[in-house]
């Protein structure tokens, strides 16, 4: 049995992931902003499978002290984490800026991933996997948008600039760490049936069990052996190259260097 983490669990491809890891006998940590969608989602699993072992956390993304103190909590009631599925993720939001004066989609897609497993890394064993959900749409980042030094007009461009820095941040950490854990970057689907799509661009969306199987395979495939700081592109159906920027050391270094500076700047580095 492993003890696998996917935030944004309480729906869409986070909760079927986490439905179909509790099936396989996993113990499965949820992650939500509501306890009251925690709570629906963990009866929901606990419904099908009531040896299920399941946990709950809650934490507002947009919030890196929130972020930090659901990392502790986790840290201290599990032994080990064998699967962190960075799988939450934020198209539009209003307002768009957060409380640290970031556009909430670098906060919630780029930062939040990143703040987790720093301070998850003591309980990620060598052969763990970090697994963050990135997407097709990827775009070069503005480094003024990644501070929040000028606002960022269109919700989708700054959703692609967040994909891409966490798609970089996912190859740096496995080039810093060959002896692991893993990290993935991966494209779940393009367009899926959830509510960030329908909601975000009124339509009804591709199959989520797409999304579904990739994020499972990701936590506990075999596929994913031997394939750390690879980006998984889920609509080929296969390993390829991310964005151009992320494939240059000289762009990561750049775009990395400024979340750390804007990390160290809200005390959570």
């Amino acid at each position: 049995m492993k003890t696998i983490l996917i935030t944004g669990s309480t729906d869409g491809i986070g909760l079927g992931a986490a439905q179909t890891l509790a099936g396989e006998g996993h113990r499965v940590l949820l992650h939500g902003r509501s306890v009251d969608k925690l709570e629906a989602a963990k009866a929901q699993i606990v419904a099908a499978l009531p040896d299920a072992s399941i946990a709950t956390y809650r934490a507002d993304l947009v919030s890196p002290e929130e972020v930090v103190a659901m990392a502790k909590a986790v840290a201290s009631e599990n032994e080990r984490i064998d699967a962190l599925l960075n799988n939450a993720g934020v198209v539009h939001a209003q307002p768009a800026t957060g409380p640290t004066g970031h556009d909430i989609r670098y906060l919630v897609n780029t930062f939040a991933p990143i703040i987790l497993t720093r301070h998850l890394m003591d309980h990620l064993a060598p052969e763990a996997r970090v697994v963050s959900t990135s997407s097709a749409a990827q775009a070069s980042i503005v480094p003024a948008h990644l501070t929040g030094a000028e606002p960022i007009a269109d919700a989708f461009n700054a959703y692609s600039q967040s994909k891409l820095a966490l798609t970089m941040w996912s190859r740096r950490m496995a080039a810093q760490h060959p002896q692991g854990p893993s990290f993935y970057a991966v494209n779940p689907g393009s367009m899926l049936a959830t509510k960030m799509v329908t909601q975000g661009f009124g339509i009804e969306g591709n199959d989520p069990g797409k999304g579904v199987r990739i994020l499972t395979e990701g936590a506990v495939g075999a596929r994913f052996e031997g394939h750390s700081g690879d980006y998984f592109d889920n609509d080929a159906g296969d390993w390829g190259p991310p964005h151009a920027d992320a494939l240059s050391e000289a762009k990561c270094d750049a775009v990395l260097a400024l979340i750390e500076g804007e990390l160290e700047k809200l005390g959570v580095a």
